[in-house]
């Protein structure tokens, strides 16, 4: 199991899919935690010339040189095959390390992994407001209208005021009139919350399950966009977001620009942007782009978050090299390093969700038998890796089968 974004933890070593397949072919069950992350700190902290060491290529060297020494340390025979799993950027990174390690990864299980990079990745938003749309045309219809409200407030220096209160803003809109960052950082952060739900719908993770947050999805959020007693669509968006604060445990929604970049420009491996937030933001500038920005047209979202107030981030927090310029040149780069959609690999399965807005950038449709994709219709991001649960859908049950099959046949059992 590949590490990503996160410390990894004891939990996906007893629950999940690859530890019920693990215990099918009598496997052998290793976690290795991404570098930079979790608890595995390289460097004495986390500045600019020390993040040069966090990239996806020296993450699969890491990756390669682990499978080396776990066969030394447990006297593996050469019989024994190693098959690779992860969720995301980690579904990535396990079809990543088949294509440039397959004389170690036998196989590998890449799910909900986004192959392709790009710097405006605009298409996202599209896939969440269909996501809306395909539960309720009138739900996309009131959350389009309800961002529109909020629009036609901000073009008034007297009704801005009513945001405050009413999205519980820890600072006051109305003394950003005129900041852009602001701006674009509070729709941004408003549309989010739209995109959290629908990217993981209805899943099983752990983490969330029976928790506030873990009970909200996007019929949730329908029934709160579809609710007439509150006439106007902007009071209906300001419930779904006091129900995402309390879900959360924040007391107000913190917009500032200027205190977001103070915070990731942080390098101590004890900040609280630590856990993550920093070290992925330097691989979306450095490799990926990613940008989930407000270009689409037309935008439910507003378009108030455009690709550039996500360059200005690099720009801010990492130096005015990593400008629009580097961002085209790096993942124009990374594309060439692991060949995106075009990738010539074997013995992958690629697994998406139409749910979920990442399957845009992945493989969701098979070309070669040798690697085969499976779009589970109805399901989110990563759900093919979490516990298996009886209201799971029949479509997602079917590819947990399909999922142990193929690496059946990899194995030649």
């Amino acid at each position: 199991m590949i590490g990503g974004e996160g410390e990894a933890t004891d939990v996906w070593m007893s629950n999940g899919a690859w530890v019920e397949y693990g215990k099918q072919f009598k496997a052998i069950l290793f976690q290795l935690e991404h570098r930079f992350y979790g608890k595995s700190h390289p460097t004495e902290d986390l500045s600019i010339d020390n993040l040069k060491y966090l990239t996806s290529e020296q993450a699969l060297a890491d990756l390669a040189i682990f499978v080396n020494a776990m066969n030394k340390k447990y006297n593996l025979s050469s019989n024994v095959k190693w098959i690779a799993f992860g969720g995301s950027y980690p579904g990535s990174l396990a079809a990543w390390a088949r294509l440039k390690y397959p004389h170690l990864i036998h196989g590998s299980v890449s799910s909900s992994g986004p192959l392709l990079a790009i710097p405006d990745f605009q298409d996202y938003f599209q896939v969440v407001a269909d996501d809306l749309k395909n539960v309720d045309e009138l739900c996309y219809t009131a959350v389009k209208e309800g961002f529109a409200q909020i629009d036609l407030l901000l073009q008034s220096k007297d009704l801005i005021k009513n945001l405050t209160p009413l999205f519980h803003l820890c600072d006051p809109l109305e003394a950003s009139i005129g900041n852009e960052q602001d701006i674009a950082n509070f729709f941004s952060t408003l549309a989010d919350n739209f995109a959290g739900i629908a990217q993981y719908n209805k899943d099983n993770r752990l983490s969330t399950k029976g928790t506030a947050l873990g009970n909200i999805t996007l019929d949730t959020v329908c029934n709160i966009m579809n609710n007439n007693s509150e006439v106007k669509e902007i009071n209906r968006l300001a419930t779904f977001n006091k129900l995402m604060l309390d879900a959360t445990n924040q007391t107000c929604l913190d917009f500032m620009y200027s205190k977001m970049i103070s915070e990731i420009k942080n390098i101590s491996f004890d900040a609280a942007t630590s856990e993550g937030s920093r070290q992925w933001t330097f691989q979306t500038c450095n490799e990926f782009g990613f940008y989930q920005s407000s270009d689409k047209k037309p935008q439910v979202f507003s378009d108030k978050f455009p690709v550039d107030f996500s360059i200005k981030q690099c720009e801010d927090i990492f130096g005015a090299k990593f400008n629009s310029t580097y961002l085209d040149y790096v993942t124009e780069r990374t594309n060439t390093l692991y060949g995106a959609l075009d990738i010539e690999v074997s013995n992958v399965v690629f697994v998406h969700g139409t749910v979920d807005p990442w399957h845009v950038l992945g493989i969701t449709s098979t070309v070669t038998q040798n690697a085969p994709a499976i779009l589970i219709k109805g399901t989110a991001h990563c759900a093919d890796m979490y516990p298996a649960a009886d209201e799971d859908l029949p479509q997602l049950k079917a590819a947990r089968v399909e999922i142990a099959q193929h690496i059946e046949s990899w194995l030649d059992l």
